[in-house]
């Protein structure tokens, strides 16, 4: 029986009052990405928006997260002191439904990658260009009970995909007459 073993998480956390929106996060981190690395700089290519409300002086940073392949359903909106905001402008996913965390080029969807290239960084490009502190880099370690995982061949993971799309029945019913076809 395997007992618990530890990981680590990586966070960053903002700081939303202390956010200046001097976008030096978004400066930083499309230079960091660019090929080659620091060859030039478009925030459209950052892994980090801060969503701007400079009327009242309100800035958020939001970094790239996963992919989806369709726009959500949830159409929220949320007011801060004020003002109103879409759900999706707090939104870290990338998205058909809008241009925010999608390469401009190549059309491709981007994510965070907490700058984890080789050499790895000691902390996110955009944590270390933050002046303000609004971002702060954590690693933190998470214990998890580790199960046993039973060992399966080819043939069952086969079998379960097909079970999972049409059906035991259907399956069970393909599998006799095969089975059937051989014997004559």
């Amino acid at each position: 029986m395997a007992g618990p073993t530890t990981r680590t998480v990586k966070e960053i956390k903002v700081d939303i009052d202390k956010c200046t929106g001097c976008r030096a996060c978004e400066m930083a981190c499309s230079a960091y990405h660019a090929q080659p690395r620091y060859s030039s700089i478009n925030p459209a290519k950052s892994r980090i928006r801060v969503v701007t409300d400079e009327l009242n002086d309100e800035y958020v940073p939001i970094r790239a997260g996963d992919y989806t392949r369709a726009e959500c359903s949830g159409r929220h909106v949320y007011t801060i002191n004020g003002k109103e905001y879409s759900e999706c402008s707090f939104c870290r996913a990338s998205c058909p439904s809008r241009e925010y965390f999608i390469e401009p080029d190549s059309g491709l969807p981007m994510k965070c990658d907490m700058c984890e290239s080789v050499p790895a960084l000691d902390e996110p490009m955009c944590v270390k260009v933050c002046v303000a502190d609004a971002l702060i880099y954590v690693e933190r370690e998470v214990e998890r009970e580790e199960k046993p995982q039973p060992t399966r061949g080819q043939i069952e993971f086969g079998l379960e995909s097909l079970v999972g799309q049409f059906g035991m029945e259907a399956v069970i019913e393909s599998l006799v007459k095969m089975s059937k076809a051989r014997e004559h």
